[in-house]
């Protein structure tokens, strides 16, 4: 049994449902907008998810077992404790489930055609672990757009269906919010599966991937990543002087747990050469991440 919980990844579906729980009660609720979901809803959205990215992290242990072989080779556990078979046969149920909750809950607010936000989902991280994972790019695009929709996701099922002529003004505000949190999370996440492929280079080479590291080499892609890693430290200084200058903790929050890291991020990439190296820094870009989204919980300090 620990073995299936291992392969779901249980440290990162707590982020998401803690990412979208702050949404929820640190974000909407004591900025008073309007929302559609009761807690018991709710929940049933954030399993839904939660359910639809373990499957994903189910198919990627599938597809990855001969990278990983090479890459972690303590990590492997499809093929070894759980056969294929029973691993698909998760992969499969995981994702009826998910897509069944949002399929219902989609009707629940009167919006049948935001099931295709999980049907989306579902399909891409299919995509990227059986196609795209392959394809120099493209497969680091789409699974930071996967972990970038989640807020908006939040918002499309809680904000969207409850917006009349009255708050309409409001809940446009909140949105912009999100969407605002979902490009730094795309932003930052494709950083972190560059930087990963840095750190799989010789497994993923042995696999037959096309990944940037293996197309440019180590050392231009670390170039990219240094220019890369500009846009998300320029968009957080921008954020900080247009919106956050006066609030005095805010900019401290920002400075010390989210630019500071950035700019160790930006100088200690051109000089990674080693597996360890990029490790750490996938650990840095990780914690940028969590310190970014936990950022939702404390708006009501910041701006009521």
């Amino acid at each position: 049994m620990i073995n299936y919980i291992k392969i779901l990844r249980p440290g990162n579906l707590i982020f998401i449902a803690l990412t979208m729980f702050l949404i929820k009660y640190g974000l909407f609720e004591p900025f008073g907008v309007a929302i559609t979901l009761n807690l018991f809803g709710f929940s049933m959205l954030v399993l839904a998810v939660i359910l639809v990215a373990a499957a994903g992290y189910v198919i990627n242990d599938i597809f990855d077992i001969t990278a990983d072989k090479n890459n972690k080779p303590g990590k492997v556990y499809v093929g070894r404790h759980i056969s294929e078979k029973k691993a698909y046969t998760l992969f499969f149920v995981l994702n009826i489930i998910g897509i069944g909750l949002g399929f219902y809950l989609s009707n629940m607010v009167g919006r049948p055609a935001f099931s295709a936000f999980f049907i989306f989902g579902s399909a891409i991280l299919y995509l990227y672990n059986s196609q795209f994972q392959e394809t120099i790019l493209v497969g680091n695009i789409l699974v930071s757009l996967i972990v970038g929709l989640i807020p908006v996701g939040v918002g499309l099922y809680d904000l969207l269906p409850a917006i009349t002529p009255q708050n309409q003004s409001t809940q446009a505000t909140i949105f912009s919010i999100l969407i605002d949190y979902s490009i730094f999370a795309f932003l930052i996440n494709f950083l972190r599966e560059i930087v990963k492929d840095q750190e799989d280079i010789d497994g993923d080479y042995n696999a037959g991937y096309k990944t940037l590291p293996i197309v440019l080499g180590q050392k231009r892609t670390n170039k990219a990543l240094f220019l890369l890693g500009l846009i998300p430290t320029g968009f957080l200084l921008y954020y900080m002087y247009e919106y956050l200058f006066e609030n005095r903790v805010a900019i401290l929050y920002a400075l010390f747990l989210l630019v500071a890291p950035l700019l160790y991020f930006l100088v200690s990439i051109l000089s990674a050469d080693r597996k360890s190296n990029y490790t750490q820094l996938s650990r840095v870009l990780k914690f940028i991440l969590f310190f970014g989204l936990l950022s939702i919980g404390l708006l009501q300090f910041i701006i009521l």
